[in-house]
């Protein structure tokens, strides 16, 4: 399918001020996430949305392509609505969102998303094997699936829980069950403009995730179940100044 990647960029960030212009090796942050989808080769064209005139000329300063957005969008997924709505981006058949603050994201899970868009799922994304350890992480959303990939639900709780502590065998079953959701996502044409125009959700709004919106309303979203490791996006002080400790080494590997 002919696939755009749009990289949703807010400037307007609490936790990390004017997120997307902070440096990564030496260059703006969300121009560095530019490099890598484009460098990942699976996309025919890869653009920056962002509600800001100046990360809009940052990007085009460093060579990405940038296009101006409503500065009214709830979240990112709306954003990328609004630009496959957009004339000169009709053609498309997928369209791909990789978030503004994953300098780090992996392509097996990019391309793990867009396989889903097989004809069986309109929407697709992707989760990492991960330890037991994060089922009790409320910032780090967990997912379950059918053995037909299908998502069964998204949550900051501990799912799958389990309840007999003291069963061994138990435990040995959640060992190959605990996945971390990635917040790579990929649509067809449809799937996006139809996700934007359904109302909001209560599940959604309790659980502060978007993706539990087409979910409650009966669609399936496939998830490519990879295999780590993950590293983490960029929203703190603290992460910055990992992400540029890492980047060297991180740089240096393939794409």
């Amino acid at each position: 399918m002919k696939t755009l990647a749009v990289i949703p960029a807010r400037l307007g960030a609490t936790r990390l001020p004017r997120k997307p212009l902070r440096l990564l090796a030496g260059r703006p942050l969300v121009v560095r996430v530019w490099e890598r989808v484009v460098a990942m080769d699976v996309a025919d064209r890869c653009v920056i949305a962002t509600d800001s005139e100046e990360v809009a000329a940052a990007a085009r300063d460093n060579g990405a392509d940038a296009v101006l957005t409503s500065p009214n969008h709830p979240s990112g997924t709306d954003r990328v609505a609004e630009v496959a709505k957009r004339r000169e981006f009709a053609s498309y058949d997928a369209l791909l969102n990789v978030q503004g603050d994953e300098p780090f994201v992996s392509v097996d899970a990019v391309r793990g998303a867009l396989a889903m868009l097989n004809g069986e799922f309109t929407i697709g994304t992707a989760a990492v094997r991960a330890t037991a350890a994060i089922l009790d992480e409320p910032s780090v959303v967990k997912v379950v699936t059918a053995d037909d990939s299908r998502a069964l639900y998204f949550s900051r709780a501990p799912i799958p829980f389990l309840r007999e502590t003291r069963d061994t065998a138990d435990a040995a079953l959640l060992v190959d069950h605990v996945w971390q959701h990635i917040g790579v996502y990929a649509y067809t044409h449809d799937a996006i403009a139809r996700w934007v125009s359904l109302p909001q959700h209560p599940l959604e709004r309790i659980e502060r995730l978007e993706q539990l919106r087409p979910l409650a309303a009966g669609w399936a979203i496939g998830v490519a179940l990879i295999e780590g490791p993950l590293r983490r996006g960029i929203d703190t002080e603290n992460d910055l100044v990992r992400a540029n400790t890492e980047w060297t080494v991180f740089s240096g590997e393939p794409a």
